[in-house]
């Protein structure tokens, strides 16, 4: 999940990363094909596993702040949507 947030945090609508608990030298521009693998790879199966590691990583109080983490970084890491016009529509 922090490699995935690491990654959000160069997309638009990413928050950016306290580089006080980080390295000192700025992070390198990340490939853009690694956001749909820290999405779709990494966050998807946490995502969709309520009773599997994520519930050993998070207080019971703080699971919905955590899930509602965990869907800002998928919202952020999702593709943006295709600007190509999939059929031309003439009236």
């Amino acid at each position: 999940m922090a490699a995935a947030a690491l990654i959000a945090a160069q997309c638009p609508g990413g928050e950016p990363v306290d580089m006080s608990y980080g390295p000192e030298t700025p992070m390198p521009v990340f490939p853009s094909d690694l956001r749909a693998l820290a999405d779709d790879e990494a966050l998807a199966r946490i995502a969709s596993d309520e009773d599997g590691p994520a519930s050993n990583w998070v207080d019971p109080e703080d699971w919905k702040q955590w899930r509602a983490t965990l869907t800002h970084l998928r919202a952020v890491l999702a593709p943006p949507p295709s600007s190509i016009a999939l059929f031309d529509v003439q009236r």
